[in-house]
């Protein structure tokens, strides 16, 4: 491993819970079908994660990258990208 790669923490992912992801989505005032369609997840998922279905790191890592300021999107994007 590079000294750059060791160098790269982890950042802390911007939406962990369906009940975040609810209070952004009102925020931005979308409804489930465009909120979780940028993220190719369908409405009725979408709902399940918003109801208390944990959401999986993959889908926590596609939020962060499409809703968090560019700043932490770029950070989790180098951290993807330098992971082995």
């Amino acid at each position: 491993m590079s000294a750059r790669q060791k160098a790269v923490k982890a950042p802390k992912v911007y939406l962990k819970t369906g009940k975040d992801a609810v209070v952004l989505r009102k925020k931005l005032g979308q409804n489930q079908t465009k909120f979780w369609g940028r993220i190719a997840t369908t409405q009725s998922g979408g709902s399940r994660y918003e109801g208390g279905r944990r959401l999986p790191g993959t889908v926590q890592f596609l939020l962060h990258l499409a809703y968090a300021p560019d700043a932490q999107a770029q950070a989790m994007l180098e951290y993807l990208r330098t992971r082995d």
